[in-house]
C-alpha cells in the first residue's frame, strides 16, 4: 500500500474529504494531511489528526515543530499526493509555481504524482483563467478528476460539485495502480513528407489521430511514451509522459526509431510511412518551362521501417504494425504479417473516411491466431483496446 498525503483547501466540499481519508485508510494506505486556513473553517484539524494519528500540517511558522522543514519532510515521505477538494486558488498557485502556505509549498516540493479533485461554483469552473490553469497542470503531468454536475451550495445545479467519496477512492485506486507504470512505449504517427524541391513534396492524407490516441492511451496507463510524428493535421498531445520527436521523412523516422527502440518495451507503428521518395530533391523550386508539358520524377524505395525494427526486436519486446489498405484488406494484411515479423498487425480499410475521421473499424491479425474483427468504434476506444492488448502480450513474454 502507498503513503498518501492529502491536501485540503477551502470550500464547503472540505467536509467530504474526511470520508476520503477514512476510505484510503480502510484500503490499507498510510495517510497524512495538510490543510489551508480556509479549509479549517469547514473541518477542524483535530478531526483529521485523530483519524490519521499524525499532526495536521497547516502552518509553516508554528513554534516548536521545526516548521521550516516540515513541508519538505511531508513531500519526501509521500508516494502519492491527493488535493481534495482543490479550489480555484490552489489551482492558480500550482499552475504558476506559487508557494505561500503549508499546502502550496509542500505540493511544489513533491516528487510523486499529484492527483487533483477540483470543486467550486460552476461559474468559477467555467472561468477561462481557471480552465487555462487546468490545462497547464495537465500538461505538466498532473491528473485531474472532473467535477460532478449537481446541486451546488448556492442552491442551483451546475458543474463544479465534488464527486462522492466512493467515486474519488475508485479514481485514486485506478491512478495509483497504473498497469503500464515503468514501461516505455514508442509510437509513430502521421504521414511522411518526401521532398521534391524546397516547396513541393510527396505526402499522404494521414492526420496523426490514431497515433496520438495511442500515445495518450499509453500515457494514461502510466507509460513513458516517445511519440515520433511526421506531418499531422491535429494538435499535438500535451502530457508530461509523452516525449515529442518530430521526423518528417521516412529516413528521419527510421533514425529516431533506431535511437529510441532499444530502450522501449513496445513499438506501435501507426504512422503512414511513404513507400517511395524522389531519388534526388532539387535544391531550388522547379519552374514551368515553355514547351515542356510533362516531367518524369524518378522514385526510389524507402527503407521498410516495420520490417527493419521487427528484425531488431528482442524476445521481450512487442512490435505492432498497421496495414492501411483500400482493397483486399485481409489478404494484404496477412501478407504483411507473414513478411514483416511484427507480433501483430492492425488492419484497417482507408477507402472511406478513416483518414482524418474520429472512428475506425479494425481487424487484428496475429501469428497462429484467428482473425479478430473489432466493431466500428472511436479511435480513442481502438487505442485503449490496443494498449490493453499490448500490455497483455508484454506480460505473456515476461512469463
Amino acid at each position: 500500500m502507498a503513503r498518501i498525503s492529502v491536501y485540503m483547501t477551502g470550500g464547503i466540499a472540505a467536509y467530504k474529504a474526511v470520508s476520503v481519508v477514512r476510505g484510503l485508510q480502510k484500503a490499507g494506505h498510510e495517510v497524512r494531511v495538510a490543510m489551508t486556513a480556509k479549509s479549517e473553517r469547514f473541518v477542524g484539524p483535530a478531526t483529521l489528526a485523530a483519524l490519521t494519528k499524525w499532526p495536521v500540517l497547516d502552518d509553516l511558522f508554528s513554534p516548536g515543530r521545526q516548521a521550516e522543514i516540515a513541508h519538505i519532510d511531508l513531500a519526501d515521505w509521500s508516494q502519492l499526493a491527493l488535493v481534495v477538494p482543490a479550489d480555484a486558488n490552489i489551482l492558480a498557485k500550482l499552475a504558476q509555481g506559487i508557494g505561500d502556505d503549508a499546502v502550496s509549498t509542500t505540493l511544489l516540493a513533491l516528487h510523486c504524482p499529484r492527483l487533483i479533485v477540483p470543486a467550486m461554483n460552476s461559474h468559477m469552473w467555467e472561468n477561462p483563467a481557471v480552465q487555462r490553469n487546468l490545462r497547464l497542470l495537465k500538461e505538466g503531468g498532473d491528473r485531474i478528476m472532473e467535477p460532478a454536475v449537481g446541486r451546488l451550495a448556492e442552491g442551483y445545479a451546475g458543474k463544479g460539485r465534488m464527486p462522492e467519496a466512493e467515486e474519488i477512492l475508485a479514481w485514486v485506486n485506478d491512478q495509483h495502480d497504473l498497469p503500464a507504470k515503468g514501461k516505455r512505449i514508442v509510437v509513430t504517427a502521421g504521414g511522411n513528407l518526401e521532398a521534391i524541391d524546397p516547396v513541393r513534396f510527396i505526402g499522404n492524407r494521414s492526420s496523426g489521430k490514431m497515433g496520438f490516441r495511442l500515445a495518450e492511451a499509453a500515457a494514461k496507463r502510466g507509460a513513458e511514451v516517445d511519440l515520433i510524428y511526421g506531418n499531422v493535421s491535429v494538435s499535438l498531445p500535451r502530457d508530461a509522459r509523452i516525449h515529442l520527436h518530430p521526423a518528417l521523412s521516412a529516413q528521419a523516422m527510421l533514425e529516431k526509431l533506431e535511437e529510441l527502440f532499444p530502450a522501449a518495451d513496445a513499438l506501435l507503428m501507426a504512422a503512414a510511412v511513404s513507400d517511395w521518395r524522389p531519388k534526388e530533391a532539387a535544391d531550388h523550386k522547379l519552374k514551368k518551362q515553355a514547351g515542356v508539358e510533362e516531367i518524369t520524377l524518378q522514385l526510389v524505395k524507402n527503407p521498410d521501417l516495420l520490417k527493419t525494427m521487427a528484425q531488431k526486436k528482442r524476445p521481450d519486446q512487442v512490435v505492432i504494425g498497421f496495414a492501411a489498405e483500400t482493397n483486399d484488406l485481409l489478404a494484404n494484411a496477412s501478407r504483411k504479417l507473414a513478411e514483416k515479423g511484427a507480433d501483430l498487425i492492425v488492419a484497417n480499410d482507408v477507402s472511406g473516411d478513416a483518414f482524418g475521421g474520429d472512428e475506425d473499424q479494425v481487424t487484428i491479425l496475429e501469428q497462429g491466431k484467428e482473425l479478430d474483427p473489432w466493431p466500428r468504434m472511436s479511435k480513442q476506444a481502438v487505442a485503449d483496446r490496443l494498449l490493453e492488448l499490448t500490455l497483455a502480450r508484454l506480460a505473456e513474454k515476461k512469463n
